[in-house]
């Protein structure tokens, strides 16, 4: 194997494939990147054994070489120090050669690398083949849907399926579903296909994944029952599911409330942030007239403060609650104000975005 490469687009590539990299891994050979120079340019993948990520420098970029002098073939290097060596470079162009099957020659300027390198053949065979349901979606709108939901799954592994993001498409929509229990995000867009599936992705993994569409107009996904993969560009990120049936949270939303209460949403952050240096706990006590927030704690103190702006609709109300829930649904709702809906005292309430009703956050308050 022996190529020139342009090191702006290698060294973007090897970020991209470095994400799915383990720094420790059970299997040390998954801590090397797969380089193959094949007839349609230089293939990088990396893998976790859960995540694999596999994109493509191509020998051409419009009218611009960026491969020159190519001799096929394939080998295995540690990510982490050919990472480095890249980036340390400051050529236009960095150039490769396998010495016998064990050490890559990366030559730029006056600098010579010689890293050791392992056997192609001896990576893990990876298929990113997926045979299933395949769509597209704009990327900017999927990687909104799970910026919006994804910050609802669990953290702890107890229960693997909630750390999940469960994606279900039915009648042409496509909803992304989290909980931990004690919240519930959810947002639905449409997509151009009829087929039905349900899936649960690890909501870590799958923002990492919208995250990486960046400069990319329209995202391709195929699901199967075992995995899922986003092609996109030269790039295509392939990750297991979780096993397993994910909550029926179908009507867990209510639909009729009792109480209404419409804040701008900036003030509403600021004065929970203020609040909550006393403590995570805020009690909301609401009239038509007055809406103040309260935290106590036994050891630090107590804080109080009064909305200016608000309109409230209903009797008197007092409800508790995790501030840092509150904050991740309204600005998750992304809107300038937000209405909250309440049944009761220590009933479910919903932080909604009036103006669209493709999102739902639902919250479970707190015993005062």
């Amino acid at each position: 194997m022996r190529f020139n490469v342009n090191r702006e687009y290698l060294l973007k590539a090897l970020m991209m494939v470095a994400k799915a990299v383990p720094q420790k891994a059970d299997l040390p050979i998954l801590q090397n990147v797969k380089m193959s120079l094949n007839e349609k340019g230089l293939e990088l993948m990396g893998s976790d054994n859960n995540i694999t990520i596999c994109t493509r420098v191509p020998y051409m970029a419009g009218d611009v070489e960026l491969i020159k002098n190519a001799k096929q073939g394939s080998t295995l290097v540690q990510c982490k120090l050919l990472l480095e060596i890249v980036r340390h470079s400051e050529s236009e162009f960095i150039d490769f050669e396998l010495i016998d099957n064990s050490i890559l020659k990366i030559s730029y300027g006056d600098v010579v690398n010689r890293p050791n390198t392992l056997r192609a053949e001896e990576y893990p065979e990876i298929d990113l083949n997926v045979k299933g349901a395949t769509f597209e979606v704009k990327s900017a709108e999927f990687t909104k849907q799970i910026e919006q939901t994804a910050f609802a799954a669990s953290t702890k592994e107890t229960r693997p399926i909630l750390t999940a993001v469960n994606l279900s498409a039915h009648g042409g929509l496509l909803t992304a579903t989290a909980t931990d229990t004690a919240r519930l995000a959810r947002k639905t867009m449409e997509i151009e296909t009829e087929e039905n599936f349900s899936i649960n992705i690890p909501a870590k993994k799958l923002l990492d994944i919208v995250h990486s569409f960046e400069g990319e107009d329209v995202v391709s996904i195929a699901v199967s029952d075992k995995k899922a993969a986003f092609s996109f560009g030269n790039t295509v990120i392939s990750t297991r599911l979780i096993n397993g049936d994910y909550p029926n949270t179908k009507n867990i939303v209510p639909k009729t409330f009792n109480y209404y209460l419409e804040v701008n949403s900036r003030e509403f952050l600021n004065a929970m942030d203020r609040v909550s240096l006393f403590g995570g706990v805020i009690k909301l006590i609401m009239t038509e007239d007055e809406v103040e927030m309260i935290s106590r704690s036994t050891i630090t103190g107590s804080a109080n403060v009064k909305l200016s702006t608000f309109q409230f609709s209903g009797e008197r109300l007092e409800i508790s609650f995790n501030s840092a829930f509150v904050t991740d649904a309204i600005r998750a709702v992304a809107s300038e104000d937000v209405t909250i809906a309440f049944i009761g005292e220590m009933k479910p309430f919903v932080v909604k975005n009036v103006k669209d009703d493709s999102i739902d956050m639902l919250i479970t308050p707190l015993r005062s």
